[in-house]
């Protein structure tokens, strides 16, 4: 197996409420969005995050009802400063997500992030982390 990952995909239990947050409110643009089913967005080169209905994520998967919420995962948003983690932030917040940790310095690495927890369970990390870069391309160094 090929170390890569093309799509992850994320049960939400209300998918017109993510509609709301991510496309209305912070305007990403979907690349496919399938009323009552699934959005799709492309979040980097050769990269898609699929918001899934969650009965029709259960459905999918063949274990029937489920509303679990995401739970140990978080999807990084890495920014060139501070100050726009700050941004950010305020744009996730007038949006509808949650603040659970405030813009402030980590404890691992020299790294100035936040967590907000969007509608529907997902929980992201805005970062600033000097010591990483994040290629035109896509691709992430260390260092």
């Amino acid at each position: 197996m090929k170390q890569n990952v093309h799509f992850i995909t994320v049960a939400t239990p209300d998918l017109d409420v993510a509609r709301a947050f991510y496309v209305a409110a912070l305007g990403w643009v979907p690349l496919i969005d399938v009323p009552g089913e699934i959005i799709f967005f492309q979040v980097a080169p050769g990269a898609v995050l699929g918001l899934f209905d969650a009965d029709k994520f259960a459905e999918d998967l063949g274990t029937g009802p489920s509303h679990g919420s995401v739970s140990g995962v978080t999807l990084s948003h890495n920014v060139e400063s501070p100050a726009e983690v700050h941004a950010v932030v305020v744009a996730m917040t007038a949006a509808g997500g949650t603040v659970l940790k405030a813009p402030q310095p980590g404890a691992f690495g020299g790294i100035f992030h936040a967590h907000v927890q969007a509608p529907g369970g997902i929980i992201w990390e805005i970062a600033h982390n000097p010591g990483w870069q994040i290629g035109a391309d896509g691709t992430v160094s260390f260092g």
